[in-house]
């Protein structure tokens, strides 16, 4: 599950809200070892997911880099360069 958390800091344009929701329900799904959570857990899980997401903002939002920003494009092409060569066998 958590393969699907990517790097959300020192990209342009920075990190969306649904890419940091994303990332924090990715999280939560694994720590609770439910991808569904039942209807007793639900708004406990969406507590989380929530405070996980605010968490990973305030963390984007403090992080600094001296590197210039990286472009999505450019990582999204490497990516699927790379994911070619790892298949490709």
């Amino acid at each position: 599950m958590c393969r699907n958390i990517r790097t959300l800091h020192n990209f342009e344009p920075p990190a969306s809200h649904s890419e940091v929701h994303g990332a924090a329900l990715q999280y939560v799904r694994k720590i609770s070892g439910s991808a569904q959570p039942s209807q007793a857990n639900a708004e406990a899980f969406e507590r989380a997911v929530s405070a996980v997401a605010v968490a990973t903002q305030d963390l984007l939002d403090a992080l600094v880099s001296a590197a210039p920003p990286k472009d999505r494009e450019v990582e999204a092409a490497k990516a699927r360069e790379r994911s070619a060569v790892r298949y490709s066998r």
